[in-house]
Parts: C-alpha cells; sequence; structure tokens
C-alpha cells in the first residue's frame, strides 16, 4: 500500500475516533447536569435517577469517552509523521498558524476531557457543587472549539 493510501486511511479513522470523542464531550455534560437536578428532588426518586444516572456516566467515559481520545491522539500523531517524514515536509509545518491553531484546540479538549473527568470523580463521591445550570451553560464548550479546528484545517486560516 502506497503512503497516500495509508494517509488516507489513517485520517479516515482520525476522523471516526474525534466523532466519537466529540459526541461524548456534548453528552456528558448533559447527564451531568441531570444528576446535578436531582439535589431538589425528594428520596427515594433522588437516588432512583442518581443509580440510573451515573453509571451512564462511567460508561460514557470508560467506554466512549477515553477510547475515542486515545485513538483521536494517536492517529493524529501518525498523520504528523506521514507529513514530516513520508510527505517530506518537516517539523516545520506544526508552525503554520492554522495548524498551531488546530494543536491549541487538541490541547484544549483534552484539557476540557480531564476536567470532565474529574468531576466525575467528585460526582460518583458526592462532592461535586456544580449545579445544573453551570453544566449546560459550559455544554457547548467542545462544539466552539471544534468550529474554529475543522476550520482552521479545511481553510487554513488563524482564528
Amino acid at each position: 500500500m502506497d503512503v497516500a493510501t495509508v494517509f488516507e486511511i489513517v485520517r479516515g479513522l482520525h476522523i471516526l475516533a474525534v466523532i466519537a470523542w466529540m459526541a461524548g464531550l456534548l453528552f456528558l455534560p448533559r447527564l451531568y447536569a441531570y444528576d446535578a437536578e436531582q439535589a431538589d428532588k425528594p428520596e427515594p426518586l433522588r437516588s432512583e435517577m442518581r443509580a440510573l444516572l451515573r453509571p451512564w456516566q462511567r460508561r460514557l467515559l470508560k467506554i466512549i469517552l477515553n477510547p475515542a481520545m486515545i485513538a483521536s491522539w494517536i492517529f493524529g500523531v501518525w498523520m504528523i509523521e506521514i507529513h514530516v517524514v513520508q510527505f517530506g515536509q518537516g517539523w516545520g509545518f506544526l508552525a503554520q498558524p492554522w495548524m498551531a491553531t488546530k494543536l491549541i484546540g487538541v490541547v484544549l479538549l483534552s484539557g476540557w476531557h480531564g476536567y470532565l473527568a474529574g468531576q466525575f470523580r467528585r460526582i460518583q463521591a458526592g462532592t461535586s457543587t456544580r449545579t445544573g445550570r453551570f453544566w449546560r451553560m459550559t455544554n457547548e464548550i467542545p462544539f466552539l472549539l471544534a468550529i474554529i479546528m475543522v476550520l482552521s484545517v479545511t481553510t487554513q486560516w488563524v482564528f
């Protein structure tokens, strides 16, 4: 298989991994909002809803989000390696403004993912202080970052 074909396969797998990662990053805060809103509910309804929501949160984080993020990083780094070594573009291509914008976005998305994972532990322990309103307001952060990253790559503009 030639390098161009390998690159296209890796790019396709990268896109699929990013789609799964983004889906999880958009849905997990919504589950957190539903969980936070149970504080005002009477028992046993509160316990019943949390018994339903918390396993969903765990599965989403452990089965979808974490593997999708890892796959996104692996395929992304692999594409960089192909550009640098196989296509002979050298490491300088990483300093192009559009690529730097994309890489900053990836680091920010990874940081948001880490924050959500940390909040998962607090929610499970019952020590989270975040409200449903907070989670609804921050729910679109990954999508806003995705807009910037996708447009920077597809147009090679800088935002």
